[in-house]
Parts: structure tokens; C-alpha cells; sequence
């Protein structure tokens, strides 16, 4: 069985294209929206004039218990019919966003196409493929959950108003830092 996966995911949340384009277009921000899925974001590249061959280094993460690190690369310009990105690193393949104003809701639709390169992950994707997919579902309804909280929060009228807005689902199974005996590094759990 290949290690190929495909997946089409849709959205509609309130707001306006311009709104929606601007949060999902900057990737520096998604572990502050999106912080269930982005752990860190570090930038890379800041591409030409449109954006395209703009990069950040990701770690992320899903419902289960493993991270993976990757290159986000823009490879179409972010606009108000959305943008094309690849990735590279621990999964390999392409991502499509785009964005359709249908009347006061934004229907947002990400077309992804990946492989794992993660060895033990590869080894694994021809018994555990049903479960990889709900990993991923898992992870875009947290996306989609979060894209809606952010569009409340950027919409509050006050620093009170944006205070009330419930804060975006956190990460599954955080790792934990333990003080190690003196004179030892700190140990992760």
C-alpha cells in the first residue's frame, strides 16, 4: 500500500475573504490561533514581492502522540482566492487553500497531498492508515474551530470584548519538562 495520502477538507466560518486571507496566509502566527496542531514556527525565507518562496520551519502536531518537523514553502502568491504551499521535511507534498465568499461565511477548502518521510511513520501506514486520516481530520476540525475563534477575537470592539473570546484548543499529550538532579541537564518526559 502506498504511503500517499490525500485529503480535501471545508470549512465556512464567518467573515470576509480579506479576513481569512490574512490569518491563513501568515504562517508566523499559527501557533498563536492554531495551537492545538502548530507548536513553533520558525521563519525562514521571506520570498519575492508576492510572497512566493516565503518559508517557516514547523513542528506540529496531531491528536496522537508524535510531532513532525517540516518546511512550509509558499509556491503560489496568498491572495483572495487563496495560495499553494509544499512541504518538505518529515512529510513531503503540496497544499492548495482556497477561499469562496458565500454571503457573510468564507468557504474555505485545503486540498492536501502528502507522504510521510519519517521512517517509522512509513513503516507503518499500511496498518495504521485509517488512523493517520482521523489524526488528520482531528487536526483540521481543531483548525477550523480555531480559524472561527481567531475571526471573533480580530472582530472584538475592545481589549474586554477580546478577553471573553474562549482561548483556541491547545495541544494533545504536551511534553513536560522535569528539573534533573544537580548538575544534570533537564530531562524530557
Amino acid at each position: 500500500m502506498s504511503n500517499f495520502f490525500e485529503f480535501r477538507t471545508e470549512w465556512r466560518v464567518p467573515g470576509t475573504i480579506a479576513e481569512v486571507c490574512d490569518i491563513l496566509g501568515d504562517a508566523r502566527t499559527l501557533p498563536r490561533w492554531w495551537p492545538s496542531v502548530y507548536l513553533a514556527v520558525r521563519p525562514g525565507s521571506t520570498g519575492d514581492s508576492d510572497g512566493v518562496g516565503a518559508s517557516c520551519d514547523l513542528f506540529t502536531k496531531g491528536w496522537l502522540p508524535y510531532t513532525l518537523r517540516w518546511t512550509l514553502t509558499i509556491t503560489e502568491p496568498v491572495s483572495q482566492t487563496g495560495f499553494a504551499l509544499t512541504a518538505q521535511g518529515d512529510l513531503t507534498g503540496r497544499g492548495v487553500w482556497t477561499f469562496e465568499q458565500d454571503g457573510p461565511e468564507v468557504v474555505v477548502t485545503y486540498d492536501w497531498r502528502v507522504t510521510f518521510e519519517k521512517a517509522w511513520l512509513r513503516r507503518f501506514v499500511p496498518v495504521l492508515r485509517p488512523i493517520f486520516a482521523a489524526n488528520h481530520r482531528w487536526a483540521m476540525a481543531r483548525g477550523e474551530d480555531s480559524l472561527k475563534l481567531e475571526l471573533r477575537r480580530r472582530r472584538a470592539g475592545s481589549p474586554v470584548a477580546r478577553r471573553l473570546v474562549p482561548p483556541p484548543p491547545g495541544p494533545t499529550f504536551r511534553r513536560r519538562r522535569r528539573r534533573a538532579a544537580p548538575g544534570r541537564n533537564d530531562v524530557e518526559l
